[in-house]
């Protein structure tokens, strides 16, 4: 049954669906069980052609509405109606296939309500379906390391992800993307200058299984990573040729510490520990008996980094 919540809710949890019946139960049940109750739950089946749309209107509870595509439109277009539906103060993202802890709502909003963020997403589990295997997250937290980060990776995980309702509904997911849509958002939002936050609690978990579409189209996803990551540089006024990739030793402290200089002139007090890991994008991997000394050379580097942008 689709029913409509009888208050206006605070957040509105945002769950994408398509082909989900093995996972979404659980996760319509994770939301139903937050500590925090001021939420819409807003589900968009996008043409589901197995048991999706059932299991997803036996509940009950009215604080859920559910949203159907006949035919399927693929993820951003999706991502997209649901921001717009969405009634909420605050947005939040939640895979079908994903688990938020019960505290998850009640912590971003106390962070959001504080004031000092606009988008704030979670450390996280990520739990390897095939093996049953859980890893903890190793997130960056503070606003100057998530910007900085976002040019080798995506810092943020997408269905951890809370933010002013204003923000996404100002700036929609590209609807050229329809893989590593997440990231190239969250670099238009570094670039407009919104401020971000990663929580240390573990508040989700992040499922990796066949079938996820990060995982069948793994090629696209990286060529996707890289034009999103040139142009932020872009963005930042720093030359996409500088991009941080695996270079000779002689080419890389040419190119990688002018990198990091530059960087930290744009974002300022970036942490040693951000500098450290952007830089070993410039090393190579399996250095054997010169590990110690490229490791060195990484912790110099990112140090000198950390004490220019603190200037």
């Amino acid at each position: 049954m689709t029913s409509t919540p009888q208050s206006p809710p605070v957040v509105s949890v945002l769950m994408p669906a398509f082909n989900a019946a093995r996972f979404i139960g659980e996760s319509i049940k994770s939301v139903l069980a937050q500590t925090y109750p001021h939420f819409e739950l807003l589900i968009l089946d996008d043409g589901s052609t197995d048991q999706t749309h059932a299991i997803a209107t036996a509940f009950t509870d009215s604080r859920i509405r559910i949203l159907r595509h006949e035919q399927n439109q693929g993820l951003v277009v999706t991502r997209n109606t649901l921001v717009n539906a969405a009634t909420g103060k605050y947005i939040a993202f939640l895979d079908a296939d994903d688990i938020a802890a019960p505290t998850r709502l009640a912590e971003q909003v106390a962070l959001l309500e504080g004031g000092s963020t606009d988008v704030c997403g979670t450390d996280h589990f990520t739990l390897y379906q095939a093996t049953g295997r859980r890893k903890k997250s190793k997130q960056v937290h503070r606003d100057a390391d998530i910007r900085a980060m976002m040019v080798v990776a995506c810092p943020l995980c997408n269905p951890s992800v809370m933010g002013k309702a204003a923000v996404f509904k100002s700036h929609p997911y590209q609807s050229s993307l329809d893989v590593a849509e997440d990231y190239a958002l969250w670099q238009t939002l570094s670039l407009a200058g919104y401020r971000f936050a990663n929580l240390k609690q573990n508040l989700l978990t992040y499922r990796v299984h066949d079938g996820q579409i990060s995982q069948e189209k793994l090629a696209q996803t990286q060529a996707a990573n890289i034009h999103s990551q040139e142009r932020y540089l872009l963005g930042l006024e720093i030359p996409p040729h500088m991009r941080p990739r695996p270079l000779a030793w002689t080419d890389r402290l040419r190119t990688g510490p002018a990198f990091l200089w530059q960087l930290n002139k744009r974002i300022k007090r970036v942490s040693v520990k951000a500098n450290y890991q952007i830089y070993a994008r410039f090393q190579k991997r399996g250095n054997r008996i010169w590990t110690i000394f490229t490791r060195l050379e990484r912790l110099l580097v990112a140090l000198v980094a950390s004490l220019r942008g603190h200037l």
